[in-house]
């Protein structure tokens, strides 16, 4: 299911509007922007960052698969096929990635894919566990946003599990606003 709606944040651009819905845990939300503002706002800067030992990445360059896929499997993803991953970030309209700049591992990711125009999806936000809950997901989410409303894309979409929404809604997500739904294809079917 496909969920839609506006940004929101007391620390978003004036431009940027809240609409509220109440609705049962989704498993997506959306954000969209009525704007292409591309000032929304980071909680930390690249420069602290790095600081903290930590290099941020955009693009998929110098990422090693491998190490991905095992923080995809360290977060409960399915491990996948290094392969399969190098074509689906070849066709990633933006990607951004945390480096540990001590293990030259990364530990932090998240990608978009879309038309490049009006409509983006997130997919893959992942944070290594034991990196976890020092903002890495926070800042590679933030940046994303931002380079995704530069580029005048309005709506931007995310699935998530219901258990992680909490971590969304703070950088503008919300859950089905003007109830509208969205379905996903399932090749499983009903017993009847």
């Amino acid at each position: 299911m496909l969920l839609r709606g506006m940004i929101s944040s007391s620390l978003a651009p004036p431009s940027l509007r809240l609409r509220v819905a109440t609705t049962l845990p989704p498993r997506n939300v959306t954000v969209s922007s009525s704007s292409s503002n591309s000032d929304y706002p980071l909680s930390i800067s690249d420069e602290a960052l790095e600081s903290r030992g930590f290099v941020l990445r955009r693009g998929a360059e110098g990422l090693n698969l491998d190490e991905l896929n095992g923080v995809f499997v360290a977060v409960g993803f399915p491990r996948r096929d290094t392969e399969k991953i190098r074509v689906a970030l070849e066709h990633t309209e933006a990607a951004l990635w945390v480096e540990h700049r001590k293990t030259r591992r990364p530990v932090a990711f998240a990608r978009a894919t879309g038309d490049g125009v009006f409509n983006a999806i997130i997919w893959d936000v992942v944070v290594d566990p034991s990196f976890q809950g020092i903002g890495l997901g926070k800042a590679v989410m933030e940046r994303l946003i931002q380079e995704l409303l530069r580029k005048g894309i309005s709506n931007i979409a995310l699935y998530s599990e219901p258990r992680v929404l909490g971590f969304y809604r703070p950088l503008g997500f919300v859950a089905d606003p003007d109830g509208i739904r969205g379905m996903v294809f399932s090749r499983k079917q009903k017993k009847k």
